[in-house]
Parts: C-alpha cells; structure tokens; sequence
C-alpha cells in the first residue's frame, strides 16, 4: 500500500498535469464510477488534497466561491494505480476506473480501493477521522502524542495506526524507530515527549524528500553505499534503508542481524542490537 509520500505527490502531479483550469472530460470506462464521472464531466480540477492516504480531487465550485464543491475522494488501498500521459489519450481498459483528460493529458486510475463523489462535509469527516499527517501544514504532532502516550500499545502499533499518524506505512514506521533506536516493542506510553519531538521531526523530513524524489531513502550521508564501499540495495521497493525487508541481513551500524515478525498483521523489522528494550 502507497505510503503518504505518494498520496501527496499524487495531489501534486494531478495539479500540475490540469493546471491550465480547462474544463475536463470525466469518465468511467469500467462502469463503477458512471454516474458520478457524468456530474463532473466539462468542470474544471480546481484543487487538489492529501491526508495520510487519502487523496482528494476538488470539482465544481472552488474553495471560498459561492455554491459547494464536489470532491472524489480516492484511496488506493492494495492495488490502486494512477497512470499519466499525453494527449492524445489511448483507448482505455476496462480496468480504468477513472479517467480525467484535457487537450494536453489524461491521468488514469485503476483498482482504488476507495473512488466516490463526496461534499464537503464528507470531506471534513474524512479529516476528522484520521491522525495528524507530518506532510500538511496544519498538523498537530502533539495531538498525536497525547494518544500516544496515554496508550499501552507497542509504539510501532501505534504508528501504524492512522487515526494516530496518518500517512505513516511500515517502511517509514521501521525506518524512523531504526534512526532513534528505538525498540518497536516499547510502550507508547514509555516515549518521551523529547522523543515524540525528535521523531515527528524526522518523519516529517523523510517524508518530504520521499515527495520530492518519489522513493523513500533514510540512510544518513555516512551510511549510503558510496561512503561505506557497499554494493546499493536491489529491491522492489527502492531506496536506501537500514532495516526495512532486510531481515536475517548485517545491520549497517553494528553488523548485527535484522530481525522481522508479525505485528498487527504486517511484518516488523528491527535491529536488536541498536533498538536495545
């Protein structure tokens, strides 16, 4: 599943691909979505918005004008796919759930878990409902951390959770409890505030370079391949990490092996050595 980097840089590049404010053609080639493509069809894409993983697709009346405006709220789930190009746009597959196409180019998406027309109020309960996200500007770490430190769940649980942090996949979870040693067994309630600081902190940058470079990378400087003479990772998922889907591999810091279980129905990795209990 797309973590929130992704949900974000999608919001970007839909604005960018229909900055030009013409009206679009909005359709549903695999049917699904009919309906609601033919409320849309001829408006223009006004704006766009993420939260966690959920991405928003502002039709209609925009933000502050007279009459409400229509949202698609989209959320790609497992298997959800967006795909950009140039006009003129290819036939599409049945398997297209949403097409949104101007003179100049057309975005694709396919299997969302989640693609419905929504209003505004809708809207503001989809927010309402999830955990501050590190990627917006109106976010609010320390509403996270009240939970989190009321909570007897292990603190990689509580990452995981998006009514806590929303955006946060198990790549970034791994990852920032790796750079602050962090053992992901530990209680929320054992994190400290200075802590919950420093890793709000550090999510919040990885995150914005994972939109930036549309990969996620967490090594520091000294650790990437080119400063410790070792060959880069090869895996699916692409980037520099230290303990994401390297289980039973030599930790970069200590040499130590990785470890990885279940937790909450994902799999968990984690240094043993550096992330002491």
């Amino acid at each position: 599943m797309p973590e929130g980097h992704t949900i974000h840089r999608l919001a970007a590049d839909y604005a960018a691909a229909f900055a030009a404010g013409d009206p679009l053609r909005v359709t549903s080639p695999q049917g699904k979505f009919t309906d609601a493509a033919a409320l849309l069809d001829r408006t223009p894409l006004h704006s766009t918005d993420a939260h966690g993983k959920h991405l928003f697709l502002g039709f209609g009346g925009a933000p502050g004008a007279d009459g409400p405006a229509d949202w698609v709220h989209i959320h790609l789930g497992l298997f959800g796919k967006v795909t950009f190009g140039p006009a003129p746009a290819p036939p599409p597959t049945d398997t297209v759930r949403l097409r949104l196409a101007d003179d100049a180019s057309y975005v694709d998406l396919r299997g969302p878990t989640t693609c419905a027309l929504i209003t505004d109020g809708e809207k503001r309960a989809v927010h309402d409902r999830l955990g501050p996200d590190p990627l917006r500007p109106d976010a609010d770490p320390d509403r996270a951390y009240r939970r989190i430190s009321r909570s007897r769940t292990t603190i990689a649980a509580l990452l995981m959770d998006q009514k806590v942090v929303a955006g946060v996949g198990n790549v970034y979870r791994a990852e920032v409890l790796f750079r602050h040693g962090i053992d992901p067994y530990r209680a929320g309630r054992d994190i400290t505030a200075e802590q919950w600081k420093a890793i709000w902190a550090d999510l919040a940058g990885l995150m914005r370079e994972g939109v930036r470079n549309n990969r996620i990378d967490t090594v520091r400087p000294e650790h990437t391949p080119e400063a410790m003479g070792r060959p880069p990772r090869v895996d699916d998922h692409g980037g520099e990490v230290y303990v994401y889907r390297r289980a039973n591999l030599p930790c970069h810091i200590c040499g130590g092996e990785i470890r990885t279980a279940g937790l909450a129905a994902r799999n968990l990795f984690w240094c043993p050595v550096c992330q002491r209990p």
